[in-house]
């Protein structure tokens, strides 16, 4: 409906022109859903935002603006009500016709933007040598949600995992490991990430209390810039197995395949930065270090505060990573937008970085470079969510246990229903049933806000979950198995008619489809699906339980089960867009 409203909108420009005169060109006709269905399916404020300019009341407006607004190809004669809100009604032949479109098409009436456009995800970016943990839930789940929704509207997408694999950390390890474990700087074999997870806090201890492991560490991190043999090696070793195991996890969580692109690719290309940064001017010195000062960022005292990009001892930190990777991208992956979907805690790091990209010259107008900040998972005691031993809960031990309670949830339903199912089919279902449940209680929420993982919750059959999700697919193909229905064969040319209240509320919500996704496409803010999808399974269960669908009368029978199809399409979409698959029985 997305065409539909837009020419709508180019109606009401040329309405209001010729009411009022050419002043008004442009002008928008605050076109927003009716507020009650009974007046209508979308209402226009325009009138009352231009009483004081016009110097009229806002109904005399809206009466003298439908006088000239012609959308009879789309709706019934639009109405003014109360103040001034002018109504409009679609025809129930245009909706109709409408149907019949989305359900020849097999992207269901969502059209891919034009002129295409490339598109970074940065997702989700943990880092080399330590476990992943709840805090990477957010971005893994947000980030593959954000990539599939632009990859669907016609974006060429990189989805690129900035990886901490370079640097200071990298230096404590490997000197720790050549004390301590020398036989892994040779070979992987007899090692996990756990150990060097454990390493790595071990080479942390030692780095904050001795100077002579210090001092170790960093020579460490001069023969890794170096290219020293041995420590290229070692290092090679350690981001082999840290991209191993969290591609275990990655493909537990069914996350689209990532391109790892980590800090280390971005070494060479630092001291051009630096180059670049200082040739335009933007370099100060100060206390040895070379930074940008920034606008708008002040300390205590008032004064600018510096983004350092070359500390004194001539070593780069992220900032200077950061700021190399905003300008490939832009000059050799040539994209058209960057989404960083991170904690909320780096808001200001992102507000710094673009900043200076925009001062060199690297982010324009014609390039969006956006930080979508994510809030905190937190525990039942509304703090960050720990393990009992104060630690974050290691990511792969979440989604593990999700899938136990669905293994048990099920297996009691199973008893309950006497039912009995294969072993496949209890692993399978199991599996489907607690990652998606993790998944979509984290995409149901708005990605700033906290929100508290309660498995229960995730889990419950009622409400917005992934569960009643689901639950809602199967029964909608549920229809074909009772009646024998092979939905393939219904053809594109089925008739579609309208009576019931119900059809026309499920049918109108079918085709916001297109709108809900060009609404994400804007401001990144997944939860507006899962909100569609939960509200398009309500309205279907509502036309389910009034309207007689396969002992209705044709040709109201085979439209209704269009109705059925089109839904059972939509929440498939749908959630494949949300990173979660449907399963055909529960």
């Amino acid at each position: 409906m997305n065409s539909t409203i837009q020419k709508i909108r180019e109606q009401f420009e040329q309405a209001l022109v010729a009411a009022f005169g050419s002043d008004l060109e442009g002008t928008d006709p605050i076109l927003v859903p009716a507020s009650n269905p009974k007046f209508g399916d979308h209402q226009s404020n325009v009138a009352m935002s231009l009483a004081k300019r016009l110097g009229k009341a806002p109904r005399a407006i809206a009466e003298q603006v439908i006088q000239h607004l012609d959308v009879s190809e789309f709706c019934e004669p639009p109405t003014v009500a109360g103040a001034g809100f002018i109504n409009l009604t679609f025809k129930t032949s245009y909706l109709e016709e409408q149907l019949r479109c989305v359900q020849a098409d097999s992207r269901l009436g969502v059209a891919p933007i034009e002129p295409p456009k490339r598109a970074i995800v940065d997702y989700p970016s943990p880092n080399i040598a330590k476990e992943m943990h709840v805090g990477h839930l957010r971005p893994s789940v947000i980030g593959d949600c954000i990539a599939r929704i632009l990859e669907f509207l016609g974006y060429e997408v990189l989805r690129l995992s900035h990886v901490g694999d370079w640097g200071t950390p990298f230096g404590m390890l490997i000197a720790y490991l050549r004390e301590a474990y020398p036989e892994a700087l040779k070979s992987d074999e007899n090692l996990d990430l756990e150990d060097l997870a454990s390493f790595y806090r071990h080479a942390k201890k030692r780095f904050d209390q001795d100077v002579a492991f210090q001092d170790a560490a960093r020579l460490s991190v001069v023969q890794l810039q170096a290219g020293d043999e041995e420590t290229l090696r070692a290092w090679k070793i350690v981001c082999d197995l840290s991209n191993r195991t969290n591609q275990r996890i990655f493909d537990l969580m069914g996350l689209s395949p990532l391109i790892i692109r980590g800090e280390s690719f971005y070494n060479p290309f630092l001291p051009d930065v630096i180059g670049e940064l200082d040739r335009l001017g933007l370099l100060v010195e100060d206390s040895g270090a070379k930074c940008v000062f920034l606008e708008g960022f002040t300390n205590k005292e008032g004064d600018p505060l510096p983004l350092i990009v070359q500390k004194s001892d001539g070593g780069y930190n992220y900032a200077t990573t950061d700021l190399a990777a905003i300008r490939y991208r832009v000059s050799v992956d040539k994209v058209d937008r960057v989404v960083y979907p991170v904690g909320a805690e780096q808001t200001n790091h992102f507000a710094q970085i673009f900043q200076v990209g925009k001062r060199a010259g690297w982010i324009t107008d014609d390039v969006e470079f956006v930080h979508t900040p994510l809030g905190s998972v937190l525990g039942e005691d509304g703090k960050k969510l720990k393990s009992r031993s104060g630690e974050a809960i290691r990511l792969e031990d979440m989604l593990n246990e999700a899938i136990a309670h669905a293994r048990t949830d099920l297996e009691n339903r199973l008893k309950e229903e006497g039912r009995e199912e294969t072993e496949e089919f209890i692993k399978h279902s199991a599996q489907v049933i607690g990652i998606s449940a993790v998944k979509y209680a984290d995409l149901s929420q708005n990605r700033t806000s906290n929100y508290i993982f309660s498995y229960d919750k995730m889990l419950a059959r009622q409400g917005n979950t992934a569960v009643y999700m689901l639950y809602a697919y199967v029964r909608t193909r549920g229809i074909s198995r009772k009646g024998n229905i092979d939905f393939e064969k219904l053809g594109s040319d089925c008739p579609v008619v309208l009576k019931e209240d119900e059809e026309f509320v499920l049918a109108k919500h079918l085709l916001r489809l297109d709108e809900i996704l060009s609404i994400i496409d804007a401001d990144l803010l997944p939860n507006q699906l899962c909100q569609y999808l939960f509200e398009l399974s309500q309205k279907f269960n509502q036309f389910y339980d009034r309207c007689t669908v396969l002992d209705a009368e044709e040709p109201i029978r085979t439209s209704r089960l269009v109705l059925c199809d089109l839904t059972a399409r939509t929440i498939k979409l749908g959630l494949s867009l949300l990173g979660i698959p449907v399963l055909e029985r529960m």
